[in-house]
């Protein structure tokens, strides 16, 4: 179907969310607490249709979502069976045998002229630097396990949580700010003639519901925005060439360490996230190197733990909608593109949508100023997120399977080629505007997969030997004296969530 501008001023009253899971109920609950009082929200879902359920480690913008819903932390944590996150442990991505971690804190001090990373790298010349993560409270935090809130927001963390188990925390909320559950399944969709724009859904039993406005969360069918409406998909499998996941649910048989797990193989690569009561495990793979029929075994070879249920196939190409806002409907989740979970961005960009879609919401009418304006931001959280995925395959040693011996070589997006340039050449890393990652991101994710800069800031020449050790002793005693004060990450999420559980067995007495 050919793109025509749609605008409408016809007020949006009612607005239907077609699918539940993370991505319908995480809008539900932000649109139910900010517009739920001047529109009627109605989320059709059915019980027969299970969800994804992979994106189960998030990154720290999650805060912020939570914030705007008035959330409570312990309560959240006791009822999604949370714990807390400070980054990813990358093992065998730049070559066997060579781990590294991507935390989510900040690294050292920066110079307003200059990162920290460049002090860093002429104290790695001179033979009296550390490893660049010990100057980083975040993941000496989390190789010794250990975890507290601390003053001023001084620890940056997210979560590990229980996919299935949020929705419902989410529904609940999203049902006390007046959203109506319908249960069914979807059996066909109807348009308005001649202009294309959808009326209603009508439901296997017969029965028909109209809207003003509908939000596609069918996952990778993606129902309203592709199979309806006609919106292409942009294929990233030449840059991303894993095809597909195996997911399951393993019993806990070790202390839930505060990070996840991402492991390298010769098919692509393997997550494990701890969780309370259990760990979500799965293999990221390209079809061209372990089969639908092995990727199951290969997985259940390479856990811990009794499995909790049968491992789950799901095919996906990485990639994106041409546009996620289309007539008046606006896809979010999968329906709108995926990029597999390395960086677990799937819930992120989730939330994402659904605040972009509170501030701009058509309650006057459709604007293809607006749409067009979705749209463009959508595209730029996306492409960001790809240009950091890539790096991980493209620059590293590996060369045991054709995938690795692919992304090696691979013609990489301009964008991020110029990113890597810069880096290797001057040390430098600048972040645009709005993007997802920071410096420090990237820096961490450049270093471990083994680029190393040919220079650094001249700023960083200020400093003579003796001022630039005690420059950086000093930091890397403060981390130490902080991460040897903390508690264990078990033992306090256990603290923090008691209250909570006391609370709820008190109710059940």
């Amino acid at each position: 179907m050919d793109h025509k501008p749609f605008e409408t001023s016809t007020p949006v009253r009612r607005l239907l969310i077609a699918g539940g899971g993370t991505a319908g109920w995480m809008t539900a609950a932000l649109l139910g607490k900010l517009l739920g009082k001047q529109l009627q929200i109605q989320l059709v879902e059915s019980e027969e249709i299970g969800t994804v359920g992979v994106g189960e480690a998030t990154i720290p913008a999650l805060h912020t979502f939570h914030e705007l819903l008035g959330l409570d932390e312990p309560e959240f944590m006791a009822a999604t069976q949370a714990t807390m996150k400070l980054g990813i442990q990358f093992e065998g991505w730049r070559a066997p045998g060579q781990d590294y971690i991507h935390s989510f804190g900040m690294t050292g001090k920066d110079h307003w002229s200059a990162g920290f990373q460049h002090f860093w790298l002429k104290a790695q010349r001179e033979g009296i630097a550390r490893p660049y993560g010990d100057y980083c409270l975040e993941l000496r935090a989390a190789e010794e396990n250990r975890f507290a809130h601390l003053p001023r927001h001084g620890m940056n963390y997210a979560y590990h949580l229980d996919a299935g188990r949020y929705a419902r925390f989410l529904r609940a909320l999203a049902e006390r700010h007046g959203v109506q559950r319908i249960e069914g399944k979807i059996a066909r969709v109807e348009q308005i003639e001649p202009f294309g724009a959808i009326q209603a859904l009508v439901l296997a039993d017969g029965s028909r519901l109209e809207a003003d406005f509908f939000i596609d969360c069918t996952g990778f069918r993606a129902l309203l925005l592709g199979e309806t409406l006609g919106v292409g998909y942009e294929d990233w499998s030449h840059w991303l060439p894993c095809d597909r996941a195996v997911a399951v649910q393993t019993a806990s048989v070790r202390e839930a360490p505060p990070y996840t797990r991402s492991i390298a193989h010769h098919f692509g690569w393997q997550w494990r996230i701890p969780l309370q009561h259990r760990v979500g495990n799965g293999l990221v793979s390209s079809s061209k190197e372990l089969s639908d029929a092995d990727a199951p075994e290969v997985l259940k070879q390479n856990v811990e733990g009794e499995l909790l249920i049968q491992p789950r196939l799901l095919r996906f190409t990485p990639g994106q909608r041409h546009r996620v806002w289309s007539h008046n409907c606006v896809a979010v989740g999968l329906s709108s593109g995926f990029i597999e979970p390395l960086e677990s961005t799937s819930i992120h960009l989730i939330q994402r949508a659904a605040i972009r879609l509170a501030q701009l919401f058509p309650a006057g009418g459709i604007r293809a100023v607006d749409v067009e304006e979705f749209n463009r931001q959508a595209a730029r959280d996306i492409e960001h997120i790809r240009d950091f995925i890539v790096l991980h395959y493209h620059v590293t040693e590996r060369d045991d399977s054709d995938l690795w011996r692919h992304v090696r070589t691979m013609e990489i997006p301009a964008t991020l080629r110029h990113r890597i340039e810069l880096f290797r050449e001057s040390g430098r890393v600048f972040r645009p505007a709005d993007e997802l990652f920071a410096e420090n991101s990237w820096i961490q994710v450049m270093l471990g997969q083994g680029i190393v800069p040919k220079a650094y800031h001249p700023v960083a020449d200020l400093m003579g030997r003796a001022e630039l050790t005690q420059f950086l002793e000093q930091i890397s005693r403060d981390v130490e004296r902080t991460v040897g004060s903390l508690p264990s990450h078990q033992e306090y999420v256990e603290r923090l969530c008691a209250p909570v559980r006391a609370r709820e067995a008190a109710l059940v007495a």
